[in-house]
């Protein structure tokens, strides 16, 4: 039976502002249902994201500001915040853990700048919104092997797509350099690249 993450309550103190500052962050507003005053349901969604955030009146027992470590995926860290930085965010600068691995609370053990070997999954940067609920992001370019299913891959935006046709694109270039010859079949080369790239299987040579 498939379980999907669809739904995140964060708790906030005054909903206009969050639904201020989240829409700027260019999240989709999918919903705003206001039954009466001391119940009011706000729905955004991030760029790319199969999981909806939600906001209100009386839609959780949560102390505002007591989401943390809420994590969104994105492929360039350094990119992303400088498109927060535009977007007038207080935005963390980008780090990577001392460990090596995944990430201390808080701000405990953070090294400043990306990951030196610039890692999938090793590169950080955080942010509050305005009752103080902690984001994390986090730059992830190769999935880890298992972690998604070949069989169903899924592009959550023409974006997301097009960057992975940019990185199908340069693998297939070096590819052909090697064999010394052009390739009839990059349409299906391409495909196999961009389902195990995501899927986190062993890439075609």
């Amino acid at each position: 039976m498939d379980m999907k993450l669809e739904v995140v309550v964060v708790p906030v103190t005054d909903v206009d502002r969050a639904k201020d500052f989240y829409t700027t962050l260019g999240w989709r507003l999918d919903a705003e249902v206001a039954m009466d005053e001391n119940f009011r349901v706000v729905q955004v969604t991030p760029p790319g994201s199969s999981a909806s955030v939600i906001f209100g009146t009386s839609v959780t027992s949560q102390i505002p500001g007591s989401a943390q470590g809420l994590h969104l995926v994105v492929d360039d860290i350094v990119g992303a915040h400088d498109e927060l930085k535009r977007l007038g965010v207080d935005v963390s600068d980008v780090f990577h853990d001392a460990g090596g691995v995944f990430h201390h609370a808080g701000t405990d053990a953070r090294v400043p700048g990306p990951d030196p070997q610039r890692a999938s999954y090793g590169s950080f940067l955080s942010f509050s919104d305005p009752d103080g609920n902690g984001w994390l992001l986090q730059e992830i370019t190769t999935r880890l092997p298992g972690r998604l299913d070949p069989a169903s891959t899924v592009f959550a935006s023409t974006e997301d797509m097009a960057a992975a046709l940019r990185r199908a694109a340069a693998a297939h270039g070096e590819h052909e350099a090697r064999t010394g010859a052009e390739d009839p079949d990059w349409p299906d080369w391409y495909a196999r690249y961009m389902v195990r790239e995501q899927a986190g299987s062993e890439l075609p040579s």
